[in-house]
């Protein structure tokens, strides 16, 4: 019968280390010309940063919709009155706790939770 060799864990924890150097060694040269694309917040790797073993087999995709962008391109809504209310938007579930925003001040004013932005209208009589 072979005999099994116990390790402690601090020895099983050192095997561990030590493989993954090795590894991260011979993949260096696989992912050092990976293109990095910057996130939306604001995230960039190296070209030789060790986190980007992760995209060895895979292509890294960012979105380039970023949300703050697509909130910019939605039309301010325009009202008559000085207090209006957002809850976001038609579907409830998908929707948040509504907020009344006034409108007394010139200018948009934005809901802080979906960023919508809302506007008075003034009527000169």
């Amino acid at each position: 019968m072979a005999s099994r060799m116990i390790l402690s864990p601090a020895r099983r924890l050192a095997n561990v280390v030590s493989s993954r150097a090795i590894s991260t060694q011979v993949l260096a040269t696989q992912f050092a010309t990976i293109k990095d694309e910057i996130t939306h917040t604001g995230q960039y790797y190296e070209a030789n940063d060790y986190r980007n073993v992760r995209f060895v087999n895979a292509t890294k995709v960012v979105n380039p919709n970023w949300a703050i962008k697509l909130i910019d391109e939605a039309p301010i809504v325009k009202s008559e009155q000085r207090v209006v209310c957002c809850d976001g938007g038609t579907d409830p579930a998908l929707g948040h706790p509504k907020v009344y925003i006034n409108l007394d001040k010139p200018g948009a004013h934005a809901c802080g939770y979906c960023g919508q932005r809302f506007e008075k209208i003034d009527h000169h009589h």
